[in-house]
């Protein structure tokens, strides 16, 4: 079997010597604008991605492709092939929405109350979907391409539970690419780089046991709020003193619930937040300083308390020969200026778990400072998970033309035969 790394740089000069954007994806974009704010008015929150699942497979379908339903509940996936070659590849879109009141006020604001899509996913199943129609009626490339429409990236780990469905047993897929819009990045830039570029999160939960009483008589109780607080401001020596000072990690204490009564000393408060690291061994350590700080700070108060961890997402960690593939096929899209080095964020992404199974590589596109919200967008700023959010449809055609332009350079034909 001849596998992508093999052959993936030698067709590079002959693949990227293209017209951005590809004319005949421009000639559709009057019809992506319009899918794209289809689905943007209609969210659909994890796992409950039915609708956008039947658009998304009548597309497929109406193209001509074979589609795979029910993978991870909710996913699709989508096979286009063309001549004889074993080499397979598969580009990957996320498809769910987030529980946020949408504030814009345009004409494809969510029609959903609660839910919207503040994070672009609508926006990358739009690009995915042209690429689809234009690989299905161009097929200028020789091997397979599977369609990852995911469900559930948003905290439901829809990239593992599509795994543990069989995806890549089912499917003899080599490489798996992945992107994300990347607001404050300009329309017209993307960034790649080999290495972690997301974080690792768990989350934690600590229940603190006191003994409730009057607030006028704390002595006849045992007042877990003191311990909460000492323990929260120990957490912070963890990575200030236990972890290599080059080393990154972000320990978040985000909720404290205690108590329903103002004279009244609880009888337990509970601690709940985010770790977030690159590394499994800065995790592990945050793990047992965690256990010993809340065990031993309840203990200096005659209390005990119960330390309970959940697993997130894995570090996203981009393979070299395939982010170097991606950097190549970009520049030649958009010229090497415009394919900047991708800055590490510690914000988390379910496309981890792939990049666990087959090297691949997970980039950015720029999606802009927001200006593109020509009226009646809300108040606040463009940014990921904000109620103003709205994905750039300016850069559908350039996400579209970049899977396409990947695919033609991984399975390039052999025109010497």
């Amino acid at each position: 079997m001849q596998t992508n790394d093999q052959s993936a740089d030698a067709p590079l000069e002959r693949n990227t010597q293209k017209t951005y954007p590809a004319p005949e994806i421009v000639s559709e974009l009057e019809f992506l604008f319009a899918l794209r704010r289809d689905i943007h008015a209609h969210p659909e929150l994890a796992y409950e991605e039915t609708r956008t699942a039947d658009l998304v497979t009548a597309r497929l379908s109406e193209w001509g492709l074979a589609v795979h339903r029910g993978l991870g509940k909710t996913g699709v996936v989508g096979v286009v092939k063309a001549g004889h070659s074993d080499r397979a590849i598969a580009l990957r879109a996320d498809m769910d929405a987030l529980p946020i009141q949408e504030q814009n006020r345009f004409a494809h604001v969510s029609k959903i109350p609660g839910k919207m899509h503040a994070c672009g996913h609508d926006g990358h199943t739009a690009m995915l979907l042209a690429a689809a129609q234009y690989l299905a009626s161009h097929r200028h490339f020789d091997g397979s391409v599977y369609l990852i429409f995911q469900p559930a990236e948003e905290g439901g780990g829809g990239a593992d539970a599509m795994i543990k469905d069989g995806l890549f047993r089912r499917f003899p897929i080599q490489q798996v690419f992945g992107m994300h819009n990347w607001p404050g990045l300009a329309a017209g830039q993307f960034a790649v780089s080999p290495g972690p570029v997301m974080a690792a999160f768990d989350t934690f939960r600590i229940v603190i046991k006191g003994r409730g009483c009057h607030a006028a008589m704390p002595h006849l109780g045992l007042d877990p709020v003191p311990v909460a607080a000492q323990m929260i401001l120990a957490f912070q020596t963890i990575l200030t003193r236990n972890v290599p000072p080059l080393e990154a990690g972000v320990l978040s204490v985000t909720t404290v619930h205690v108590g329903d009564a103002k004279n009244v000393i609880a009888d337990d408060c509970e601690l709940t937040g985010t770790l977030r690291t690159f590394s499994d061994e800065v995790m592990e350590v945050m793990h047992d300083r965690i256990r010993q700080i809340a065990r031993h700070t309840c203990l200096a108060h005659s209390m005990e308390c119960d330390v309970e961890f959940t697993k997130g997402y894995p570090a996203t960690i981009n393979h070299e020969q395939q982010s170097s593939l991606s950097r190549k096929v970009m520049a030649g899209i958009v010229g090497e200026q415009n394919v900047l080095e991708q800055q590490p964020t510690m914000g988390a992404e379910d496309f981890a778990f792939m990049l666990r199974e087959l090297p691949g590589s997970y980039c950015f596109i720029g999606n802009g400072d927001g200006d593109h919200r020509h009226q009646h967008h809300g108040t606040g700023p463009c940014t990921l998970h904000n109620a103003s959010y709205d994905f750039n449809d300016d850069v559908l055609a350039l996400g579209a033309t970049y899977w396409v332009r990947l695919v033609e350079a991984v399975l390039a034909k052999d025109e010497t035969r």
